[in-house]
Parts: structure tokens; C-alpha cells; sequence
């Protein structure tokens, strides 16, 4: 009787480690497949962006739509899309990892704190920005000197070859983490609004306008989920919310990356010292928010995206997506 006992506790337990393994593997997938495609819909946006952070030398003069005109007509209509591959290798596993770790963090807070916690939401999604961007930086690094490219000044030929360059010539693999502080600085502000943000939405518009918002589903917990505009609305809110705390982080993230290039030495030492050269040398509109015209645009509809796609990509999958009480 008690080998019988358990054996059958053993069976339960593959079955739920089968169960679990398959949800983060569903999880993972759903989360790089929204990434690419939130990312893929803006990268246009995302070349200029950084070519006008920076101040490229050729597009310094420029503003986001008559510099996406100066690429296609000094590069070619591809351009746009410069650096767009090192991106795809980089955000399949950050969206993946970010998207899984915020549920994890989610519901091991929610344990702790309740459900509902505001506190929890915040911190879960700063921890789940934090631990993607850790893991995935160095990529990041190596998309933006792609990217930061002018046809016929090239210095890099792709992925690896950035990487070799970049580790042979700028000291080693802590040069791949040059401007990780104060991303990480930026991160936790930006993922955690974000996610809050989402939530917090998702939540109002389900539990307050079920009308507008909501159609019923059976494979969800809750019973209902929102429609594809309100999804999109949810995120592209939450998207614009978060941007306009974190932006000079990410100028200066941006600067400390390209400070090889484009005599932009005096932007490697240090993130406080990058902060105040740039505030310094071209203010606050022009030098610390430059761009985030741009920004607006792009993160609007990129987090819209994201987030509308990966619910999509959890209701497709079958993956829980209720509505916390």
C-alpha cells in the first residue's frame, strides 16, 4: 500500500513538472514572438531614433520624418532597417524572459503581498525588466553601432564581427556592457510603470467598462478578456506613461554605447558624468529628451503592440490570462 501510495506521488509530480515546464516554454514563446513583432513594426523609428540621440553627423540637422526621408534617399528604403537583425536576435530572448519572469515575479509577490498589491505589480515588472536586460545587454550594444552606421562609413559587418571588434579593440567584454547602469537605472522605473500600468488598465477596463473593453472567453479564468483595440489602448497608454520618466536614462545609455564612435569620446566615462556632459553641452530639450518626439511615436505603438500581442499569443496557447481580484 505505501509502495502503491507512492509510486502514484511520484506520477503526480512528473505530471505537474511536465505541466509547469510546458507553461514557461508556451510562456517563453509567447513572449519572443511579441517582442519581434513589436520591435519589427517600429525599427524604422528606432534607426532614426538613435541617429538623432546620438547626433549623427549626417542627420543631426533632421527631424524624425524628414530624417526617415534623408535615410531612404542617402541610403536606401532596407536602411531603415539597419541593425534590425542584431534586434531580432536581441529581443526574442529579452521579451521572452521578461514577459515569463514578470509572471513569476507576479504571482511569487502576489503570494506575499496579495494580488492586488500595487507594490507587487511595480516591482514585479522592474524585476522582470532588470533580470532581461542583464542577460540580453551586450546584444543591445552590438544593434546600436549597427545601427548607428551610415552606408559607406561602415566599421562593422554584422553580429559577430561587432562583437570581436568591439571586445579586441575596447577592453575586453565589460566594453559590451558600456551604459549598462544606467539602464538598468532606467529600467527599473520604465518596466516597472509599464507592467504596473498594464495591469492597473487591464484591470480598470474589465472590472469598470466590460461593455467597451471585454469580449466572454471560456479559456480564460476570469471569463473575459479584452478586445484587440482595448489591448492596444492598454499598452500603448502604459507605453507613454513609463517613457517620459526613464528618457534621459536612455539618452544617456545611448551616448556611453557609441562613445567609440562619431567622436563621442568624451560620453564614455561614467553615467553620471555622461548625464551632465550632455546637459551640459545641449540641455534638456536638445540634449537629455532629444528624440523623444520620436520616442513617443514609437513606443506607443511598439509597447501597444507587444502587450495586445502577447495576450493574444497567451489566449492562442491556452496560457491563464485572468484578471487579478
Amino acid at each position: 500500500m505505501a509502495l502503491a501510495s507512492e509510486t502514484k506521488e511520484v506520477i503526480v509530480l512528473k505530471k505537474t513538472q511536465e505541466k509547469d515546464f510546458t507553461y514557461v516554454m508556451k510562456s517563453l514563446f509567447a513572449g519572443g514572438v511579441a517582442g519581434m513583432c513589436s520591435k519589427t513594426a517600429v525599427a524604422p523609428l528606432d534607426r532614426i531614433k538613435i541617429l538623432l540621440q546620438a547626433h549623427n553627423k549626417h542627420y543631426a540637422n533632421f527631424g524624425v520624418f524628414s530624417g526617415l526621408a534623408e535615410i531612404i534617399k542617402r541610403e536606401s528604403f532596407i536602411a531603415l532597417y539597419k541593425g534590425n537583425g542584431a534586434q531580432m536576435v536581441r529581443v526574442f530572448p529579452y521579451a521572452a524572459i521578461q514577459f515569463t519572469s514578470f509572471e513569476f515575479y507576479k504571482t511569487l509577490l502576489g503570494s506575499i503581498l496579495g494580488n492586488g498589491s500595487h507594490i507587487g505589480k511595480f516591482v514585479a515588472g522592474s524585476s522582470a525588466g532588470v533580470t532581461a536586460v542583464t542577460i540580453t545587454y551586450p546584444l543591445d550594444t552590438i544593434r546600436a553601432r549597427l545601427a548607428f552606421q551610415v552606408t559607406g562609413e561602415h566599421v562593422y559587418n554584422g553580429i559577430v564581427h561587432t562583437a570581436k571588434s568591439i571586445i579586441q579593440n575596447e577592453g575586453g567584454v565589460k566594453a559590451l556592457y558600456r551604459g549598462f547602469v544606467p539602464t538598468l537605472c532606467g529600467m527599473v522605473p520604465y518596466a516597472g510603470l509599464t507592467f504596473f500600468c498594464f495591469e492597473s488598465i487591464k484591470k480598470f477596463c474589465l472590472k469598470t467598462l466590460p461593455k467597451w473593453f471585454s469580449k466572454p472567453s471560456t479559456k480564460d479564468s476570469g471569463g473575459a478578456v479584452l478586445t484587440i483595440p482595448a489591448k492596444l489602448l492598454c499598452g500603448g497608454l502604459s507605453g507613454a506613461l513609463a517613457q517620459c520618466v526613464s528618457y534621459p536614462l536612455d539618452v544617456t545609455r545611448r551616448r556611453m554605447q557609441l562613445s567609440s564612435m562619431d567622436n563621442n569620446a568624451k560620453y564614455g566615462h561614467g553615467m553620471i558624468k555622461t548625464l551632465i556632459t550632455v546637459y551640459c553641452s545641449d540641455g534638456v530639450t536638445n540634449g537629455l529628451y532629444r528624440g523623444m518626439s520620436i520616442n513617443f511615436i514609437r513606443a506607443v505603438p511598439m509597447v501597444a503592440v507587444s502587450f495586445s500581442t502577447y495576450e493574444l499569443m497567451k489566449q492562442t496557447l491556452h496560457l491563464d490570462t485572468g484578471v487579478d481580484s
